[in-house]
């Protein structure tokens, strides 16, 4: 199932997200005050989810003073607080924290059961039930980086326990903020971090690289800069806005003996292809061996 577009449909302006097993405006907690969950509030404000029915816990007063005088939000004075008040409960603390976190919270969402989505990049699923116990309604997402400034890329995955309306109210949650799709074999998340989690950093080398080759070649840098971003962002938005695949856009830029087939030649000459599907896979088993572990496994 793959949404490309940015706004979820299950947003009610100025009312919160409705449900079918909520038909009030739903309390979304979040545990962790952070940029990922600062983010996915501005999204869902800016999408018309009453603030006052989003809790925020975090041990740094700042963050949460920070949050309300922003968003309007309530900060909580703990975690337990936050669960037992959700309907679903947003796990956005560090990975290496999460074992912590949840095992406090065990008895409250034992007691509550709210829908939990885990933001935290790598704790599988099997380790989140033996910390916050089974029979849960559990979603993780993996969202990237660019949803700080709501163009983000997230991958969902809920195992077959969990109902349709509570998997859309996740993807509600994770669309204020970019594109949603989901996968059905929680493994294929280790893949989604090599491309879309890690992938920012690699368009930024990239960008980086062009930036140094063009002002090797006269340009003002300030100039090779601009003509970099500029570059990238149309390209990208032609890539999002045609309905032809890459290499088809490719081609049709690319005239038989000119400067744009020189330097392709060049990159293919020099493996370009093969390097990336050698970084790509470092990447993925890099998140495997963090996820056995963030687990407690090694």
């Amino acid at each position: 199932m793959v949404s490309t577009d940015e706004r979820s449909t299950h947003i009610q302006p100025a009312h919160g997200l409705l449900t079918e097993d909520h038909p009030r405006p739903t309390t979304l907690a979040f545990i962790g005050g952070g940029n990922m969950a600062a983010s996915l509030i501005g999204g869902l404000v800016a999408d018309g989810h009453d603030p006052r029915h989003i809790l925020v816990s975090d041990p740094e007063h700042e963050k949460l003073a920070n949050l309300a005088a922003r968003f309007g939000v309530r900060g909580v004075a703990s975690n337990a607080d936050a669960a037992a008040r959700a309907d679903v409960l947003i796990l956005a603390v560090k990975p290496q924290a999460l074992r912590r976190v949840c095992e406090d919270l065990r008895i409250t969402v034992e007691r509550h059961r709210p829908l939990v989505l885990s933001i935290a990049a790598g704790v599988r699923e099997r380790y989140l039930r033996q910390w916050l116990g089974e029979g849960l309604a559990l979603v993780r997402a993996m969202p990237n980086t660019p949803a700080m400034i709501q163009s983000g890329a997230t991958v969902l995955h809920a195992d077959r326990g969990v109902s349709p309306s509570r998997r859309n109210l996740a993807e509600s949650v994770m669309r204020a903020v970019g594109l949603t799709c989901w996968v059905d074999d929680e493994a294929q998340l280790d893949a989604v971090t090599a491309l879309s989690g890690s992938g920012p950093a690699y368009f930024f080398l990239v960008m980086e690289a062009l930036e140094q080759a063009g002002a090797e070649l006269g340009l003002d840098p300030q100039i090779a800069r601009l003509l970099t971003i500029q570059t990238a962002l149309g390209a990208a938005r032609m890539a999002m806005e045609s309905s032809d695949p890459p290499a088809v856009l490719r081609a049709q830029v690319t005239s038989p003996g000119g400067t744009t087939e020189r330097a392709l030649q060049i990159f293919e000459e020099g493996g370009l292809r093969a390097l990336f599907g050698r970084a790509l896979t470092g990447a993925q088993e890099r998140s495997q061996e963090l996820s056995r572990l963030l687990g407690g496994d090694e």
